[in-house]
């Protein structure tokens, strides 16, 4: 909207003040001011938190203090800089962090910049401009609005993942966990040189049985590759020919396009890293319990998970050896009348015969002469869907028969083995045990591919056991089983959890399956066909045999290119390959190398993937601890002091971590992946990189369309008693994100010349609870102005620029001052420890105003205590009046004032008086009144008496001091 010039909102500009009220505090003053203390901070590290060790190392004093670790999740530098959506944790995490330093605390809070991404490479790709140069542009612009915002960070620790001293420990972590596996019996990971160990003595026998010395280096390194945490493996990928890379899932529609370009994506098969997360799963869902984070984000994390208990169980088919199936169904076996295949399953091809078997019912073959036809036609169909689309409940259920028959072990019955797509490679084992009658996506398929259905769980709703004639499957947990027999096995007349145990037990008598846990959550991709972002620490040698760098090799820096681009293909045709930029460096990929291991110098070339954008925000909270360390990740004796176990925090790390709620299950659980393997390997002492979690809300704005809904500019539409209109042509209004793409993004910048970054902070935090969503309102923003104006004139003389307030002790100001005075620090304190900042701020608010209404002269003491309360939210202002109150330190080291409690209990309260639901008196009394006396007040009240008019009283409820409800009859 237009309005947002402070003069057309009531509030005098300089220009107007100047000659009435020269030291009025205007938007011109706070830049004054601000620009004065930001320059006083930096010159004298005030906000520098000292470490008990290195080169950090600081001020025993307070390093002995009680510490505290804030954070946020580090921004991506966006050429387009900052709107004043963004800023709203980071002002929240600083209010924090000022507060608590006041209370006493040693305060680490400082912020970097996850810079590497896709949004520069794009960029680069668009105009030949480095990545590097655009993104270091971006993020010098982006520091000089968050420091105008004046936010307390210590900028020694400030750190960018496109650092190659940054990096090069990205990629020491990433060698790590390559050389590392997960040893189950001891419940964590392990050096993958003892597992060697154990090969090397027989003590762990090699998959073949031949000894380790028989084998040659590639048998050896294809062994360790199913133990490693980081491995290379033919993985199913979201390849996108159209923009030459693989994508993560979150960067895929739900229509299986790419989010940018909206080219088509398809599922292919291709040589990828992966992180071994899967092995920490049972251990990423225990310790959910011991972090203090918001339940919603725990939900989201065990669901992606996704634990469930069952059985393996395996279907012979031919001689192609068995498909195995995992289910929490087992008792159910005995209803499977045919299985399915994801389409990529390994052993399709393998199954698969040459020509239709007798019987095929062309319902099953889709018309094609044979089955290899019917196979090959629907793989390059089911690839061009994604995850979603292909799960999707209400779609019609597709596949095709592959020729195959397989063996229900239970009965012996030979039942027709399908691919379609509703079946994941993501779940279990990509194979599935059909059973329709009692499974609804198996049902649909029965129908449209005319099945047989067996009813082995008996139905209670009368229904029958005649499956052919239901109209949906029958599913409970509860119900006795039936038609479940055979000469080795019998389940008819039991529970489903006793046939459950008594079939995982008959599966694992006859060695065809066993009970066991399957997880949701697959092994992480870890691998981008980009040029911007980290590189492997990883080369090839001639034999294809992956070998790690040495520490003394890294950083291994990103090498220059001619063309940033990945190749790109006809975007429909799948069964192309990536190219990616740094594989067109020929002298960077091919080299000779010594890796120290004893073979002296040989041939190598270099891995041409690079890291994904996750890899960096995966440990940074780590190197903020020690970011100029050369010689260790961290040192041991800092890591262990920020974040290592305490009472409360069993499991250590930062103590408040502030971000959006969109990062649940990839961030968050990426970063507790890593921070477990450096426990495991000793490396760090904390178990979680993150003990308590916040997730603020978003700063909306609304959103101006026109007739053809195209977004116009928001700062021109002009609001009428009959609607809203841009250039004359009336637009529609819809609350929505705020952006540079919807031409509603209010920048910084704008604020600050219009009011100063101290009114911004406290309108941000005043809007509302930090965690719910709200609009953004620029025309309100001078309620928070007005504040300070009035805090302002309440100290100084707004002609003369004097301080007015008068030194007299508490005992000579009036009671009602001191008490609106202890409340106000009373609740704000609590407020502030809480992160209720929009409370804190209304109380704030109360008490100037009290201040304001009394009227004269303001008590230096109670100033004083005023200016300590609004020095977290407000601190360019709070410390220009600690200043002109004749102080000389930083407020920000000032203690957070105290309570009197003597204060903080009102004299009297004002209790309510209900007979028969209606208020019949309003009593004063004391806040320790007991429920007896305040009884006994209440029946005796002369209004009371009148009301009850004589009827009995046959229950009295108090709720001492503030309320009496007298119930009659």
């Amino acid at each position: 909207m237009s309005e947002t010039n402070p003069a057309a909102v009531g509030v005098e500009t300089t220009a107007t003040t100047a000659t009435t009220a020269p030291h009025r505090y205007t938007a011109a003053m706070a830049a004054d001011i601000e620009a004065r203390w930001q320059d006083f901070w930096d010159a004298e590290g005030t906000y520098e938190a000292p470490n008990p060790a290195g080169d950090l190392a600081g001020d025993p004093a307070v390093v002995a203090r009680p510490k505290k670790y804030v954070m946020d999740m580090f921004p991506y530098p966006s050429g387009t800089g900052l709107h004043v959506g963004h800023p709203l944790g980071y002002i929240a995490t600083d209010v924090y962090a000022r507060h608590q330093r006041m209370s006493g605390y040693n305060v680490l809070h400082t912020l970097g910049f996850d810079a590497f991404g896709l949004p520069a490479e794009q960029y680069a790709i668009s105009t030949g401009t480095h990545p590097r140069e655009s993104t270091e542009a971006a993020m010098e612009n982006m520091t000089r609005q968050l420091r105008r915002l004046g936010l307390g960070h210590d900028k020694r620790r400030s750190i960018a993942t496109i650092d190659p001293e940054f990096y090069r420990w990205t990629q020491w972590i990433f060698v790590q966990i390559f050389n590392s596996w997960y040893d189950p019996d001891a419940g964590r990971a392990r050096p993958i040189t003892e597992l060697v160990a154990r090969f090397e003595s027989g003590e762990r026998a090699t998959p073949d049985g031949r000894s380790w010395r028989e084998l040659t280096e590639k048998e050896r390194a294809d062994i360790l590759g199913e133990y490693r945490l980081a491995y290379a493996s033919e993985a199913p990928v979201n390849w996108c020919p159209g923009l030459g890379t693989v994508l993560a899932n979150e960067e895929v529609t739900a229509d299986g396009r790419s989010e940018r370009g909206n080219f088509p994506v398809f599922k292919s098969k291709l040589r990828q890293w992966n992180m071994r997360i899967t092995a920490y799963a049972d251990r990423l869902l225990d310790d959910l319990d011991g972090l203090d984070w918001p339940d919603a984000i725990k939900q989201q994390q065990r669901n992606w998970i996704g634990r469930s208990e069952g059985a393996r169980v395996d279907f012979p088919v031919g001689d192609a050896g068995a498909v195995t199936v995992f289910t929490t169904r087992q008792d159910t076996l005995f209803g499977a009348t045919y299985m399915v295949l994801a389409p990529e399953h390994e052993l399709v091809e393998k199954i698969v015969p040459a020509v239709w078997p007798e019987g095929s019912h062309d319902v099953w073959t889709g018309g094609h002469a044979t089955p290899a036809d019917a196979v090959d036609a629907y793989r390059k169909q089911a690839a061009s869907k994604s995850d979603v689309e292909r799960q999707a409940e209400a779609k019609d259920k597709t596949g095709v028969f592959t020729g195959a028959y397989a063996t229900n072990p239970a009965n012996g019955e030979r039942i027709p083995v399908f691919i379609a797509d509703y079946v994941l490679m993501g779940y279990g084992t990509g194979a599935i045990m059909a059973v329709p009658a009692h499974d609804s996506r198996d049902f649909a398929f029965a129908r449209a591919f005319e099945l047989p259905m067996r009813c082995v769980v008996e139905p209670k709703d009368g229904r029958g056991t005649d499956a052919s004639q239901w109209e949906d499957a029958f599913v409970a947990h509860d119900a006795r089983i039936v038609n479940s027999s055979s000469p080795a096995l019998t389940l008819d007349g039991l529970g489903v959890v006793d046939a459950k145990a008594r079939i995982t037990e008959w599966l694992t008598a006859e060695g065809i399956g066993e009970g066991t846990v399957n997880f949701r959550l697959r092994d992480w991709l870890f691998s981008r066909q980009r040029y911007w972002g980290e590189p492997f620490p990883v080369v090839y040698d001639e034999d294809g045999v992956a070998h790690a760098l040495p520490e003394s090799m890294l950083p291994l820096e990103l090498p220059e290119v001619d063309d940033y681009s990945p190749r790109t293909f006809d975007p429909d045709d799948a069964d192309t390959r990536p190219e990616t930029p740094l594989s067109r460096n020929e002298e960077w990929v091919a080299v000779e190398l010594d890796l120290g291991d004893g073979k002296g110098v040989r041939r190598y070339r270099r891995e041409t993937n690079t890291m994904p954008n996750w890899a960096g925000s995966c440990w940074y909270e780590l190197r903020y601890l020690d970011p100029r360390n050369a010689e260790k990740l961290v040192d041991p004796t800092v890591e262990q002091y920020w974040m290592g176990p305490r009472e409360g925090m069993p499991h250590g790390g930062v103590d408040l971590y502030v971000g959006g709620a969109e990062h649940a299950v990839l961030h968050l659980l990426y970063a507790r992946f890593w921070s477990k393997v450096l426990f495991d390997l000793g490396h760090v002492s904390s178990v979680e990189p993150f003990h308590k979690l916040y997730n603020q809300g978003m700063i909306q704005a609304f959103v101006y369309r026109d007739e053809r809904g195209i977004a116009v500019e928001a700062n021109e539409v002009e609001e009428r008693e009959d609607g809203y209109f841009f250039r004359g042509e009336k637009v529609s209004k819809l609350l929505g994100k705020m952006g540079k793409s919807l031409k509603n993004a209010v920048t910084p910048d704008e604020i600050f010349a219009e009011y100063g970054a101290d009114t911004l902070r406290l309108y941000e935090m005043a809007m509302g609870p930090l965690d719910v969503s709200r609009p953004w309102d620029t025309r309100a923003v001078v309620g928070q102005y007005r504040l300070l104006q009035r805090l302002w004139r309440n100290v100084v003389d707004e002609t003369t620029g004097e301080i007015t307030v008068v030194d007299v002790p508490d005992a000579d100001v009036d009671v009602a001052t001191l008490r609106a005075l202890h409340k106000a620090i009373d609740g704000v304190g609590q407020d502030m420890a809480a992160l209720r900042f929009n409370t804190a701020i209304a109380k704030i608010t109360e008490l100037n105003n009290h201040l304001t209404k009394v009227g004269g002269p303001v008590a230096r003491s109670v100033a004083e205590r005023l200016v300590l309360l609004v020095a977290p939210l407000a601190p360019h202002v709070a410390e220009e009046l600690w200043r002109k109150l004749g102080h000389t330190g930083s407020v920000a080291h000032e203690t957070f004032p105290a309570a009197d409690p003597a204060y903080v209990i009102d004299e009297s309260v004002t209790c309510v008086v209900q007979v028969k639901g209606k208020v019949k008196a309003r009593l004063e009394v004391s806040p320790s009144i007991s429920d007896e006396e305040l009884e006994a007040l209440a029946l005796g009240d002369a209004g009371v008496v009148a009301a009850l008019g004589g009827a009995a009283v046959r229950k009295v409820i108090v709720r001492a001091p503030k309320l009496v409800n007298i119930v009659t009859g």
